[in-house]
């Protein structure tokens, strides 16, 4: 499955949800929405995150990068249409993707970001700052494991949490993964996120394994990361 291929279809039509709450694939209206909702899941409870040292300079900056990559091809895990959104009330509230790696995975991903800093005017030297700057987060990453559903940009708006729509989402998105031949799922989490581990953990993920590094802590504020996995 490449990353775009979450269709209507995929999505449960019987799970129990309030009826103000609408999930639904992602549309390319979205897109501004989609750009804070990355910035905040790559945030977790931190300051700043993986995207704000990829990006640089300001917020603004940041949401504008990631506006630019929801829309970009190649279509990756950041696209709009890689996307499951929770309306709540006919607003969009809340948001993840998941994906296969194997197909429209990371790589995909590198080779949509360099449109966008094409588009943006990058020069060499802007990507070997970039690249300095993220270097220490890349410390305390994980392998995919054969044959896992990821899970990724998990985040509510703000002034929408404490009402449930991650664990729709959750549901939805795992079950999807379940359809097309997954056994395994998994997530990655900021070390010290403890809201975000207990919402996964009722979601049936568990901590596995985690990486730490001064260097991370040191441009970050927190120690790593936790890998976080569930079996279907």
């Amino acid at each position: 499955m490449r990353a775009d291929e979450i269709l209507e279809s995929d999505l449960a039509t019987d799970a129990p949800r309030s009826t103000s709450v609408k999930i639904r694939r992602g549309k390319a209206e979205d897109a501004e929405f989609l750009a804070r909702a990355m910035m905040l899941a790559s945030r977790g409870h931190l300051r700043r995150g993986v995207w704000d040292l990829i990006t640089g300079g300001s917020e603004e900056n940041c949401l504008d990068y990631l506006r630019r990559l929801a829309l970009s091809e190649p279509v990756s895990l950041c696209h709009y249409s890689s996307f499951i959104v929770a309306e709540h009330a006919g607003s969009p509230a809340a948001a993840l993707c998941g994906f296969d790696p194997h197909q429209g995975g990371w790589q995909t991903l590198g080779d949509a970001m360099q449109t966008v800093q094409r588009g943006k005017g990058w020069t060499q030297a802007d990507e070997r700052a970039s690249g300095e700057r993220t270097a220490p987060v890349w410390q305390c990453t994980f392998d995919t494991l054969d044959g896992a559903w990821v899970v990724e940009s998990v985040a509510t708006m703000p002034e929408f949490r404490r009402r449930g729509l991650v664990d729709g989402l959750m549901a939805e998105i795992l079950e999807a993964g379940r359809a097309r031949g997954h056994h395994v799922a998994q997530l990655t989490i900021l070390i010290g996120n403890v809201a975000a581990q207990r919402a996964y953990e009722k979601a049936g993920f568990s901590v596995t394994d985690e990486k730490r590094h001064p260097d991370f802590e040191a441009v970050l504020g927190a120690p790593g990361f936790m890998r976080m996995v569930r079996d279907y």
